[in-house]
């Protein structure tokens, strides 16, 4: 139980509010670059909460750098991925078999590759990864970017929140006690009907309202697809085994996870190659050959694409790690263990309690990993006497609720922002009201299964 509410509670609650109106404001108004606007509502947070003036920096690099020291390495790889697959033209050919039929099913079928793919991987490693694939299909079909982003981004988001082996979900299965198979089964069950309503449903509504083309940073980084150095293009075969081997080896390490004996002598080769780190050098290095070599590219031309592929991420990285910086300040300066004070005193249900917590702490931290774990934490206790498939309903619950609204101080908010060239406004009215939907969806859905199960 936490210590009773107290002046500083209120101090940090507001002074979090007044942080991220602050980054908006530079950003919206004064037309600030958003690294620097980051980095100054994190250091009026971290000075305004209490944390110290010698002590908040340090809290901000932290956090930048744990951020960047993993997502940061994961962007660089998947974008040297996306480069080789768009100018050996393996995307194109992705993009012609996606569009043979009938183009009004194209949003259904970027939302059932999403989910396919976000099942073993984190979300920012599946956005590099389908980036190339949905400007292509944009540029290709005509469609507007958001109905084609939207289903993708919803699919990977979904499987982010909802289903082990994502971090979230199984530190809150850690937590509570909770069974791993029980609750990738029912979070299946949750994520599909979510998927459909958040991702093609809502993706209509989403490009009406911001009625964007293939533009900004990741038509930059897809572009050029009609290399003069390049002989031939991989088939489609060839292109799906190249992007799907990272998949296949996550994959892998989270099968070895759930279902093999650590004692077993290939236990630690799977942890090893299915390490999403090692698994996107991997693709990086077959890459470099279906996508380089094989097709006519040089060595030396296909260092040059290499490099070029991490001009335009640079800004999208620093963006990122700042917004880490943020998260980080604000779990440093007490504003969860607040908000967790609150919810214990409204006295609700464990499942509906769990996806509360999470919502608030989402709001105020940006970290949906944050959130999950500090809800779990929160709730463990009325989680107690529960069977196993309430224990997995109410992870979902707070899975649901992790994914509320995501903004400025979510690094997730900034990749969509970066890659699909949107103003901070366009980026809420389509990323952060895809992420409310989803989190609605998934509480009613628990709820559903709750009262049948």
């Amino acid at each position: 139980m936490h210590a009773p509410w107290d002046g500083h509670d209120t101090r940090v609650l507001i002074v979090a509010a007044v942080g991220i109106g602050i980054i908006v404001a530079l950003i919206v108004a004064v037309k600030l670059h958003a690294f620097l606007a980051l980095t100054i509502g994190a250091l009026f947070v971290g000075l305004a909460s209490g944390i110290g003036a010698g002590a908040v920096t340090k809290s901000y690099e932290a956090g930048v750098g744990s951020v960047l020291g993993y997502v940061g390495v994961l962007i660089a790889l998947g974008a040297m991925v996306g480069k080789l697959l768009a100018d050996s033209g393996g995307a194109d050919q992705v993009v012609d078999t996606l569009l043979r039929g009938r183009t009004v099913s194209l949003p259904w079928k970027m939302a059932l590759v999403a989910t396919i793919i976000g099942i073993p991987m984190f979300f920012e490693i599946g956005l590099v990864l389908l980036i190339p694939v949905v400007v292509l299909a944009v540029r290709r079909s005509g469609a507007r970017a958001m109905l084609l982003g939207i289903p993708a981004l919803a699919g990977l988001s979904v499987l982010h929140g909802f289903v082990p082996p994502h971090p979230g979900p199984l530190a809150a299965i850690g937590v509570l006690g909770g069974n791993v198979g029980i609750t990738l089964a029912l979070g299946l069950l949750v994520a599909i009907p979510t998927v459909i309503v958040a991702g093609p449903l809502f993706g209509r509504l989403a490009a009406r309202w911001v009625p964007i083309g293939a533009a900004g940073t990741a038509l930059e980084v897809t572009g050029a697809s009609g290399d003069s150095e390049r002989k031939k293009t991989p088939s489609f075969t060839v292109t799906l085994v190249t992007v799907l081997a990272p998949v296949v080896l996550m994959l892998l390490k989270a099968a070895s996870d759930i279902w093999m004996s650590p004692k077993n002598a290939i236990y630690p080769v799977l942890q090893f190659i299915g390490d999403p780190v090692t698994a996107l050098l991997l693709a990086v290095l077959l890459a470099m050959v279906t996508f380089g070599t094989a097709i006519g590219f040089t060595v030396p031309v296909l260092g040059k694409k290499i490099g070029a592929s991490l001009l335009p991420i640079s800004g999208v990285m620093l963006i990122v790690g700042a917004g880490g910086g943020f998260k980080q300040v604000l779990v440093d300066g007490g504003t969860g263990i607040a908000i967790a004070k609150i919810a214990i005193a409204a006295n609700l249900s464990a499942l509906l309690l769990g996806w509360i917590v999470a919502v608030l702490i989402r709001l105020a931290t940006g970290s949906a990993t944050v959130a999950t774990v500090t809800a779990a934490g929160i709730v463990a206790p009325l989680a107690a006497g529960e069977n196993t498939t309430q224990v997995a309903l109410i992870v979902l619950a707070i899975g649901a609720g992790s994914l509320f609204f995501s903004h400025v101080n979510d690094a997730g908010f900034w990749l969509v922002k970066e890659y699909f060239g949107m103003t901070v406004g366009e980026t809420i009215k389509t990323w952060s009201l895809m992420e409310t939907v989803i989190s609605v969806m998934g509480l009613a859905m628990t709820l559903l299964l709750s009262a049948i199960l």
